[in-house]
């Protein structure tokens, strides 16, 4: 890293739980004190994300750039690259970023861009994985953090934590206790990561 500070970027598109899961995490535990790391910047592809505001509060930089106004996938994924790119990141993290990024954008940041899945991977790639759990009849579903990978959701694993299936449980339900987890492991798989960079 040309700077001693390890720059976080996290890319949302919504609410952001678990941006503010990391970003609180960090704070709780001075991860720039402790670890030189820091969150220095939240990037939407969705300019109403409720999440920036939450970023915005915390001081740290918060944009948003519409993948609506480009042509294709291939540019808002080089526009998106130069935006991260001024923030010096050492970790790019994807925490509810809803799109499916280019093999050039992936290979970029290979080995310091990170996912998280709603799903025990390998199982379950993709959507709707709390259902197809259920439908399943699996007895347990949990999160994974993996790197990020050319191909969708089968990155070297980071971290894991499972959750019980209940009798009766819906999707619902079951994403509920899933989400849990996700601030706890997702947080925790950063600071690890952090640690090592």
């Amino acid at each position: 890293m040309k700077n001693s500070v390890k720059n976080i970027v996290i890319l949302i598109s919504g609410g952001g739980s678990n941006m503010a899961a990391i970003v609180r995490t960090a704070q709780q535990e001075n991860w720039q004190q402790r670890y030189g790391a820091r969150v220095v910047a939240v990037v939407s592809n969705k300019p109403e994300a409720a999440g920036l505001a939450f970023a915005r509060e915390q001081g740290i930089a918060a944009e948003a750039l519409d993948h609506k106004g480009f042509a294709s996938r291939e540019a808002f994924d080089a526009e998106l690259a130069t935006l991260i790119d001024r923030h010096e990141p050492a970790l790019v993290v994807l925490a509810g970023f809803m799109r499916i990024l280019t093999p050039g954008f992936v290979e970029r940041y290979a080995g310091r861009l990170i996912n998280i899945h709603p799903s025990l991977l390998p199982a379950f790639t993709g959507l709707h994985t709390h259902q197809r759990a259920i439908d399943a009849g699996c007895k347990v579903a949990g999160v994974t953090v993996h790197q990020v990978t050319a191909e969708l959701d089968v990155g070297p694993i980071l971290d894991q934590a499972v959750v019980p299936v209940l009798p009766g449980d819906t999707a619902d339900a079951l994403a509920a206790r899933v989400l849990t987890q996700e601030h706890v492991i997702y947080p925790r798989a950063v600071r690890a990561l952090v640690q090592r960079l």
